[in-house]
């Protein structure tokens, strides 16, 4: 963790008495501070409109508004809550040292005051606000890196769409909530057709291009709450909540029909693929996604066996969609 650098650091001196202006700024200012100096309240709210200080030293007694007013206006500023406030005052009353902490303050100093008692406690707050600042910011890192680490565990390097396990998790909540409120749910098996010859013509490297290709063709014909896993090699398969089994076929044979119009160039040829979809929807009762997964799959095998580049639903085994 990085040390505080004085000349990164911006502190406000509010005091309605040009000496004690004086004195503070020529004390921080000798430290290595960035300082800003107001003789008033008001002119510190204004102040503050145009430059944000990292800790404010703030006088409490000063005519038409006191230390209290001006603290109470800064702390009810969510941008501005966060900055550190030591009060300076002659006052040594109980009364007022502890209305000061009430308000928000994190220090308070009494008149007359050296200066090595005012650069200790200066420096102080300001290393315990970047303290929790650079804290604050590991945290956020910290949450972004746990994030990214999630996903990567969570999806299929290759395409960027979401693995076996990950779906399948997903896919169960979807059909418990299919169940419980009896709403329509379908599932798309998507294999691509003869791959294998694919990668052995041309070679992986083509091959994943053509994974990749399938999978972003798939995804600009499906709904933001849709959601696409690949289950391995070159099966994919698609859920579509809310969506019955009519409409699934016609999702599904659109995507057929724009898989079937895409060409690969590959050393001077055009590589064309096509697919061939199962589809399988919820029916009242399933008690798990596995049952609209083995619908969808003996489809697809079906569509395979009928000629391949096809859409069959388990309702209509014969592909009346092809």
């Amino acid at each position: 963790m990085t040390r505080l650098n004085p000349e990164n650091c911006l502190i406000l001196v509010v005091d309605d008495l040009l000496l004690n202006l004086q004195f503070m700024a020529q004390a921080l200012e000798s430290a290595g501070y960035e300082i800003t100096l107001a003789s008033s309240g008001k002119q510190a709210l204004e102040r503050m409109q145009l430059v944000r200080p990292d800790l404010i030293l703030l006088d409490l007694m000063m005519p038409d508004m006191n230390g209290f007013e001006v603290c109470d206006q800064i702390k009810s500023n969510l941008s501005l809550a966060d900055i550190p406030i030591i009060f300076i005052t002659a006052s040594n009353e109980q009364e007022h040292v502890l209305q000061a902490f009430d308000k928000g303050a994190v220090d308070y100093i009494v008149k007359p005051f050296n200066t090595y008692e005012l650069l200790a406690r200066v420096r102080t707050h300001l290393e315990l606000r970047y303290t929790q600042n650079q804290l604050k910011k590991m945290l956020e890192e910290q949450k972004e890196l746990v994030k990214s680490l999630e996903r990567l565990a969570n999806t299929d390097s290759l395409t960027g769409v979401w693995n076996r396990r990950y779906f399948l998790k997903i896919a169960e909540q979807e059909t418990e909530r299919s169940r419980r409120y009896n709403r329509p749910l379908s599932v798309l098996m998507i294999d691509i057709d003869h791959f294998k010859s694919v990668n052995d013509n041309y070679g992986h490297a083509v091959g994943d291009e053509v994974l990749i290709i399938m999978t972003e063709t798939v995804i600009n014909y499906l709904r933001n709450l849709d959601i696409l896993g690949r289950f391995g090699g070159e099966e994919f398969v698609v859920l579509l909540p809310e969506t019955d089994n009519k409409s699934a076929v016609i999702t599904a044979e659109r995507i057929r029909e724009n898989i079937e119009q895409v060409t690969i160039p590959v050393d001077g040829k055009l590589v064309s693929i096509t697919v061939s979809i199962g589809v399988g929807s919820y029916q009242k009762g399933d008690a798990s996604i596995d049952i609209l997964i083995q619908r969808a799959d003996t489809a697809l095998y079906q569509a395979k066996n009928q000629g391949r580049n096809r859409v069959v639903s388990h309702y209509f085994p014969q592909g009346v969609y092809s």
